[in-house]
């Protein structure tokens, strides 16, 4: 079984047509005082489980959800029931908002993001299913430190493999609690940023990595991973035109986990993460696009020049 926790969210995304650079005084860093007028705003889906979840619905993957959402879900559960994701395991805090996310992108990708976590403060109290074993994972996605370790502490103590992806706690997370998701995870993602402060982080960062497999990915440049000291890299797919990167990370993550659940080697597995991730920019929004496995497939054999069964 796969299990995806981490937050569900609402998003409200803008895009700032200039760049944050030309407006922030180096030497004034200590008492920045800015406003940015954007010329783009939507609300949307959210939240590194939703996006990674709807990402793996489009490509037919059987999963687990489970997070913690408030008393606005109502429009988020109907979208997913209709993608058949099962929601029995997302609890729902009545007194409290969903988690909701505000994001502001410049013309150069960056981004600023603000994060209220809501009824996602609760996901610390969440369980992970009993039938859970040695042939299951579990992507343990930010849901704030508290949240993630204690997924990190469950998986460890019931021996379940998972995958950490500590990125968005990094600013959280004591160097204790790192080294502990670190050393018991079979898979380690992040962007190349996040995985460089992660091995600043890491006293003999090497060993802890040695046995895992590590996944940087790189943007547009796509994705190294490295399995056992050995390099897969990984190009990115073919993008029409890029509109928005915000969720293109959760959606290369939908992928992979797609792959590996069909037991498909990393490269392959790297591809498809690349195809969905490719989708996601091509769209402003985390979960705006859309396509069908016959759709998915051709853009793989249009970007990698081989043919997967899906």
């Amino acid at each position: 079984m796969l299990v995806v926790t981490g937050t569900l969210a609402y998003d409200y995304i803008m895009d700032f047509p200039e760049s944050f650079s030309d407006h922030i005084l180096p030497d004034q860093i200590h008492k920045i005082n800015l406003s940015f007028i954007v010329d783009k705003f939507a609300k949307r889906r959210g939240g590194t489980a939703g996006n990674t979840s709807y990402s793996l619905a489009l490509l037919k993957t059987p999963h687990g959800l489970i997070s913690y959402a408030g008393k606005d879900f109502r429009e988020y559960r109907e979208v997913f029931e209709k993608l058949g994701v099962s929601l029995s395991a997302v609890k729902i805090d009545k007194n409290a908002y969903t988690s909701t996310g505000f994001a502001m992108t410049d013309k150069a990708d960056n981004q600023i993001w603000g994060y209220f976590y809501g009824a996602g403060d609760k996901i610390p109290e969440l369980v992970l299913p009993k039938n859970l074993g040695k042939e299951d994972l579990v992507l343990i996605g930010p849901s704030g430190a508290r949240g993630s370790m204690n997924f990190v502490n469950q998986c460890i103590e019931r021996d379940i493999p998972y995958m950490f992806d500590p990125g968005f706690i990094l600013t959280q997370v004591t160097d204790r609690d790192l080294v502990l998701g670190v050393k018991h995870a079979k898979y380690i993602i992040g962007n190349d940023y996040e995985i460089e402060l992660i091995k600043k982080r890491l006293n003999k960062w090497e060993k802890l990595f040695a046995e895992k497999v590590i996944i940087t990915t790189l943007g547009a440049e796509g994705t190294c991973i490295e399995e056992y000291g050995k390099k897969i890299t990984i190009k990115p797919a073919k993008v029409k035109k890029a509109l928005d990167p915000t969720g293109a990370g959760d959606a290369w993550r939908g992928g992979f986990l797609a792959g590996l659940k069909r037991k498909y080697d990393l490269k392959m597995c790297g591809q498809m993460g690349s195809v969905a991730a490719a989708y996601a920019v091509e769209v402003y929004g985390t979960q705006e696009y859309s396509y069908s496995l016959k759709d998915f497939q051709n853009r793989y054999r249009q970007s990698f020049g081989t043919l997967l069964e899906l």
